[in-house]
């Protein structure tokens, strides 16, 4: 019979570096692909273009393998907004419009003692009066956007609103963006987004990169 407290020892620290250090693994598919070959492909997202796959539409389905590779690149996002006066302890809120819940576990799985984004100052809060961040998720849901609303209301300043995964910045394949009808500091692509990028992109909005 193992005695988990000896085996915990004997396997040592295994949380990441990251971003101290490179990232040590990472979902190849959850990057920015690019292009290898000339061939046409089919998109059902309609993600891409002559500039390559927009991870704002990307679903993952894996249709573009054939004409692409993944980057490994954890530059999947987009920051408008730094908020420095969060650098010392960021509280975070999610709310979910309406995914499929990838989004929902990616994103939780940052807590994990592998990711362990507590290290960082970066915690989850129960309520968007204690949020200095909501990190909405999820297609447009017209009964969801007075909730979403009320919540932003409810922050403190400064405060950062994020927008998160493709569902919520384009509608998907499913539905309608939010992105057209908010104002987000952050937004970060990717059907679902690795911890990895979700980590250096909280890093970014709080001005610690």
């Amino acid at each position: 019979m193992k005695i988990w407290p000896v085996d915990s020892i004997r396997k040592g620290i295994i949380t990441t570096k990251f971003p101290a250090k490179k990232n040590e693994t990472i979902s190849p598919w959850s990057t920015i692909p690019v292009r290898i070959g000339d061939e046409e492909v089919f998109c059902p997202a309609d993600a891409i273009d002559k500039k390559g796959v927009d991870m704002r539409k990307c679903i993952s389905c894996g249709l573009c393998v054939t004409s692409f590779e993944p980057s490994l690149r954890t530059d999947n996002y987009e920051l408008k907004r730094k908020e420095r006066a969060l650098r010392r302890s960021f509280k975070i809120f999610p709310i979910d419009s309406g995914t499929c819940g990838s989004c929902n576990t990616e994103l939780h799985s940052i807590n994990n003692p592998y990711y362990d984004v507590s290290r960082l100052g970066i915690f989850f809060t129960n309520t968007p009066k204690q949020a200095d961040a909501l990190v909405i998720m999820g297609v447009y849901s017209e009964k969801m956007i007075p909730v979403i609303r009320a919540a932003i209301g409810a922050m403190s300043k400064p405060a950062v609103v994020i927008l998160f995964g493709a569902c919520a910045l384009s509608g998907n394949i499913f539905g309608k963006d939010l992105e057209s009808l908010l104002d987000p500091d952050l937004i970060i692509g990717g059907c679902p987004p690795d911890p990895f990028v979700i980590i250096e992109a909280l890093e970014k909005v709080r001005g610690r990169k």
